[in-house]
């Protein structure tokens, strides 16, 4: 590993005062300290902020919306009854990804800036645009099941590999971030950012800026009767997903009022399309509306290498979110949290 300085800043000021073209921040490390161990990331100064207790915490706004600080653990969101209750989707794609020990370690706004786990940007002898630009991408016409189908181009294939921002796509979350120019605040939908010409730029972060926590909107709570997340992977513990779903409806008389579909492992984003999910509303929840949201969200998919199965098994994934949502938001957590093979009950009680 390459040797650097490390920096415990003791206020969100000092740490972007003291942050620099080179220097990253770490909080949980779950995925910084495994690339620097490779050679992946070689930063020369590494800034520790987890003594920064502005950046912990989950509050209830006076407007109702849910204010989760950075630093607060995937295990810990998770875990809370009330948040789990309120917002069961994203509980259940939180408790779908990593081992527990991870989970413990992990933050949200860790969660927001992991990189992609594409095998050639992992590979320093392979060429990645992504990790080294203008060196080219050996993913195309390479061997990857994780390549993507939508919003790629020639200088990068790679998908995004979260779990917990599919839903918070669909669920309008909201990225507080500050900065050398202030506080200012970004809509998780727009906060990845596809390849295009500069795939090495991956969020929307301007350089010193540091993400101090994510917000909730108020009216997301009115999804949780019928709020699901399904994630296919190879296999149901510890692995990143092939293709996922978050799918959220509100039902009044038997019809759809509103929809929320979002897709992942299919682009280097979170991927939701509002014309899908406009689709749904005004229909009984049953399989033809399902169909063709599920067709619409996929429209324009292509194979990036070998894997065009990967458009059919996420538009069945789709499909098969929304069935569930429309069954209804279970009582208690899956004793397998997003997985198809789930049962309905499980001890990860979040009412």
């Amino acid at each position: 590993m390459k040797r650097f300085d490390f920096v415990q800043p003791a206020s969100v000021a000092e740490a972007l005062q003291v942050w620099h073209p080179g220097a990253v921040w770490l909080g949980g490390g779950t995925n910084l300290l495994d690339l620097m161990k490779g050679g992946v990331m070689l930063p020369d100064t590494v800034i520790d902020i987890n003594r920064l207790a502005d950046l912990r915490g989950i509050t209830t706004l006076d407007d109702g919306s849910l204010r989760i600080g950075a630093l607060v653990s995937n295990a810990e969101l998770a875990d809370d009854t009330g948040f789990a209750h309120d917002f069961p989707m994203v509980a259940e794609a939180l408790l779908s990804g990593a081992s527990g020990q991870l989970r413990n370690a992990a933050t949200v706004a860790g969660n927001l800036m992991q990189r992609t786990r594409c095998a050639y940007f992992q590979d320093t002898t392979a060429a990645c645009n992504r990790r080294e630009p203008g060196t080219g991408c050996d993913a195309r016409g390479g061997v990857d099941s994780h390549t993507a189908v939508l919003g790629f181009g020639d200088a990068c294939i790679t998908t995004h590999p979260s779990d917990f921002c599919v839903p918070l796509a669909a669920l309008d979350a909201v990225v507080e971030v500050q900065g050398p120019d202030g506080a200012r605040e970004v809509a998780l939908r727009d906060f990845h950012l596809l390849p295009g010409e500069t795939p090495e730029r991956e969020t929307a972060l301007q350089p010193g800026e540091i993400i101090v926590a994510l917000r909730l909107p108020a009216d997301a709570k009115g999804f949780a009767a019928h709020a699901r997340y399904l994630k296919v992977r190879d296999r149901t513990s510890y692995a990143f997903a092939t293709t996922s779903a978050a799918a959220a409806l509100r039902v009044e008389g038997g019809v759809i009022a509103e929809a929320r579909l979002s897709l992942g492992a299919i682009a280097a984003k979170p991927w939701r399309v509002t014309e899908a999910e406009a689709l749904l509303v005004g229909h009984a929840p049953d399989a033809a509306p399902f169909d063709q949201a599920a067709a619409r969200a996929l429209d324009g998919a292509v194979p990036s290498n070998d894997n065009g199965w990967k458009i059919a098994l996420a538009r069945r994934t789709a499909i098969r979110a929304l069935e569930l949502a429309a069954a209804g938001t279970p009582e208690r957590m899956p004793a397998l949290p997003a997985s198809p093979f789930a049962d309905q009950n499980g001890d990860h009680a979040h009412v």
